[in-house]
C-alpha cells in the first residue's frame, strides 16, 4: 500500500474529529474479530455514516486502500490512534468529586480507550463518599503541583455550576488545554483552549423533540 501522508490536528474540522473517534471503534472492534481489510462501505455503515461522507474524512490521511480490497484495519487504526493522541496512555485529573465525578471515577473504561484519571480534585477532599475509587482526592491547593509533576493537560469538570467557570480558569492557569465539561454552563476559555460540553438535559431535549415529531 501506498505510504500515509501525516497531517496536523490543526487542519481537521471538530465534527470530523469526532467521526474519527466512531471509525477507531469500530475498527478496534474488527481486529478483536480477526478482520484485517474493511471495505468503506461495511466501515460507513458500522459507524452510522455515509460511505462518501467516510472517505472524505479519510482524506485527511492522504490516498490509500487497495480497489476491491478496502482498508487496512490494523494500519488505519493506528492512524487515526496517533492523531488522536491515544496510542498510549493520556494522563487526566478530575475536579469535583460528587455523584457524577465518582461514578466517572469508578469507570475502567478509559484506560481501555487510551485515558487515565490519576487523581481527582475537591473543595472538601476528605468528606464520605458513597463510592470507593482508586484514585487519591486531593484539595484544590495541591492542583497546582500534581498538573506540573505529572505533564498533565486534560482535565474532567464535574463542579456545581457556580464553581465551574471559576474551577476552568484555575486549571487554564497551570496549564491544561483541553476540558470535558459536566456543568450546563458555558466556559469562557482562551482560543488555545478546548472545551467539550456535556448537557445530559439538552441531550434529553432533543430526544424529547425528534419523539414528538
Amino acid at each position: 500500500m501506498p505510504p500515509l501522508k501525516k497531517t496536523t490536528r490543526q487542519e481537521i474540522p471538530r465534527k470530523a474529529v469526532y467521526r474519527l473517534s466512531l471509525y477507531l471503534r469500530c475498527l478496534q472492534r474488527l481486529k478483536a474479530n480477526g478482520i484485517r481489510t474493511v471495505s468503506s462501505e461495511a466501515l460507513a455503515k458500522a459507524a452510522g455514516v455515509k460511505s462518501t461522507q467516510l472517505r472524505k474524512d479519510l482524506t485527511y490521511f492522504g490516498q490509500f486502500g487497495t480497489r476491491g480490497l478496502g482498508y487496512d484495519v490494523e494500519q488505519l487504526s493506528k492512524m487515526i490512534a496517533d492523531l488522536l493522541g491515544t496510542n498510549s496512555l493520556q494522563p487526566v485529573i478530575l475536579v469535583g468529586v460528587g455523584n457524577l465525578g465518582s461514578a466517572l471515577l469508578s469507570y475502567r473504561g478509559f484506560e481501555q480507550e487510551g485515558f487515565e484519571i490519576l487523581a481527582a480534585f475537591d473543595a472538601d477532599p476528605a468528606k464520605a463518599r458513597t463510592r470507593n475509587v482508586k484514585q487519591p482526592i486531593y484539595g484544590m491547593d495541591k492542583l497546582p503541583e500534581f498538573i506540573r509533576e505529572h505533564s498533565v493537560k486534560m482535565a474532567i469538570l464535574t463542579v456545581p455550576t457556580p464553581a465551574a467557570q471559576e474551577v476552568a480558569n484555575t486549571l487554564v492557569e497551570n496549564g491544561i488545554t483541553g476540558i470535558l465539561n459536566f456543568a450546563p454552563i458555558v466556559l469562557h476559555v482562551p482560543e488555545d483552549v478546548t472545551v467539550n460540553s456535556v448537557n445530559l438535559a439538552i441531550e434529553l431535549e432533543n430526544l424529547s423533540y425528534f419523539i414528538q415529531h
